[in-house]
């Protein structure tokens, strides 16, 4: 209660007991006054209730800090394959993509009889690499290539060669590090002994013995 309040309470005290009739009095002053002060307590509680009580502010939400992302186990690598799986096996030279065709190696054993011919190196420089290909099937129904590599200059290799339609191609090496190729074709026979093969700078000959 403010200091206000009581000095209005004390004077309505007085008024009321001033104010009353004047009848033979039962009670003293006194006791009127209590009386009076007390029914003036009463007014003041019954009105201080019913002043509504103020609405407290809702909680404000305070900001919770943000959760640290959670990390994953990183995902494991596939085992990378040995280097040797990346080399396909080594095949047979095919680059025509038919299954026919000539250009692989040559079965000597299953092309039928064979025929001797002497490769004679007059190229005045080292055969490094020739090779021989039976570019159509024979009466045997094979076809192919064979190779044969370092023939020195003037020297001679005798190799057994089945009957039919051939193409010679040889890389040449000559002294001073220059190079050069040669090429010819011949027809082997039946009755044929002995052919030689004759190569020099840029041509290959087929000759008799």
């Amino acid at each position: 209660m403010s200091k206000r309040t009581i000095p209005i309470l004390l004077a309505l005290a007085v008024l009321l007991a001033a104010c009353g009739p004047k009848a033979t009095p039962t009670m003293n002053p006194a006791d009127v006054q209590g009386t009076a002060v007390a029914a003036a307590w009463t007014m003041v509680a019954e009105t201080q209730a019913a002043i509504p009580s103020a609405t407290p502010m809702p909680p404000t939400d305070t900001p919770s800090p943000t959760p640290l992302p959670t990390f994953t186990q990183a995902v494991s690598l596939p085992t990378l394959p040995t280097v040797a799986a990346f080399f396909p096996t080594a095949t047979p030279l095919n680059t025509s993509g038919n299954a026919n065709s000539c250009l692989v190696p040559l079965s000597v054993g299953e092309a039928g009889p064979t025929v001797r011919v002497r490769i004679e190196n007059e190229t005045g420089g080292t055969i490094y690499s020739i090779s021989l290909n039976l570019y159509e099937k024979n009466d045997f129904g094979q076809c192919g290539a064979i190779t044969v590599t370092n023939i020195a200059k003037n020297a001679k290799e005798i190799v057994d060669l089945p009957k039919g339609k051939w193409y010679a191609y040889a890389w040449i090496n000559y002294k001073g590090g220059t190079s050069g190729t040669s090429s010819g074709s011949f027809e082997l026979r039946v009755g044929d002994d002995l052919i030689r093969l004759v190569v020099q700078p840029e041509v290959i000959t087929a000759k008799g013995p």
